[in-house]
């Protein structure tokens, strides 16, 4: 089991590590991503570029490798979907590819969500939605989902789905320490800024 567990993690990583948004940026002549913004690879820098639809398949590709980890490695044994979706979020926040400096994880977190308890990421996608358009930062839209999240897990779901998810949050408030620090001091860029 513990060779299936490597390699649900190794699939997942490679899977994850795909960095869609770079490669969706330079393909439509929009140069590279990084240069821009915060310099990241997901999706919400990639609306800075002004192009709504190439931020919305950023998104959509990036949440889809994490559901497609967990779903492929899940059909060999369950707890191996666990595996692979954590391998593929950490694949997405460190690309071997990018010398690991990759996305923050939102939508590859809420893709491997997707395949593991549905229902959670209802709430997660409601949440989101309310703080975005109440406070239109993003980056707040995402941790606070992201503290809901293994709250939800923990009453609906299993506690290793719930313990997998809570690891998660964990790291996606800590890659984000950068965007809380800007929201205490009121300098966050909002939705659809370019800047």
């Amino acid at each position: 089991m513990a060779y299936g567990i490597v390699l649900a993690l190794v699939f997942g990583y490679l899977l994850g590590s795909i960095p869609f948004g770079l490669l969706i940026t330079r393909a439509a002549g929009l140069g590279d991503v990084r240069n821009i913004g915060s310099g990241n690879i997901g999706a919400t820098n990639v609306l800075r570029t002004g192009n709504k639809g190439l931020a919305a398949a950023t998104l959509l590709l990036d949440a889809l490798k994490g559901t497609a980890a967990v779903l492929i490695a899940g059909y060999f044994a369950p707890e191996l979907g666990l595996w692979a979706g954590l391998g593929a979020f950490f694949g997405h926040l460190f690309p071997v590819w990018l010398g690991f400096k990759g996305g923050k994880g939102v939508a590859t977190y809420l893709g491997v969500l997707i395949a593991l308890a549905w229902q959670v990421a209802l709430i997660f996608a409601v949440v989101w939605l309310a703080m975005a358009l109440l406070f239109r930062y993003s980056s707040l839209a995402a941790l606070t989902a992201a503290i809901v999240v293994p709250i939800a897990l923990y009453v609906l779901s299993t506690p290793e789905i719930a313990g997998l998810f809570a690891l998660m949050s964990l790291i996606v408030i800590i890659k984000h320490r950068a965007n809380i620090t800007r929201l205490l001091a009121g300098t966050e860029n909002k939705i659809g800024t370019k800047e």
